[in-house]
């Protein structure tokens, strides 16, 4: 099994800044693509930005610009830096990894429990 555990979630002030971190433990014998999702209160989970082994990126459009993701392969590690915080990106954040634990698993997607991020003044 492949656990993500996600830190570094709170209280922030518009404009302010925030720094998620993840790490991936476990039976991990490789992960592709480590990345977060959030969800609004009232609304559906949706992909923040997320990150391959190879480099490639993805970001929502509304965090375009704000947010950078990084990741260390090594150490199955990412990190989410949330620049000029906006209220609306007030929300739940998730950590995924999509990995194999052996050679002979199929590729899954191990979800972490989440870490609040608050945008209010």
């Amino acid at each position: 099994q492949v656990q993500p555990v996600e830190s570094g979630g709170g209280l922030v002030q518009p404009g302010g800044s925030l720094r998620l971190s993840c790490a991936a433990s476990g039976s991990i014998f490789s992960i592709n693509v480590m990345g977060w999702y959030r969800r609004a209160p009232g609304k559906a989970r949706e992909l923040v930005a997320d990150l391959s082994s190879s480099g490639d990126t993805r970001y929502a459009d509304s965090v375009k610009g704000r947010f950078t993701i990084s990741r260390d392969n090594a150490k199955n590690t990412t990190l989410l830096q949330m620049n000029n915080l906006k209220p609306e990106d007030t929300a739940v954040y998730y950590c995924t990894a999509d990995g194999i634990e052996t050679p002979r698993t199929p590729m899954r997607r191990y979800w972490g429990q989440g870490t609040q991020v608050t945008v209010s003044s």
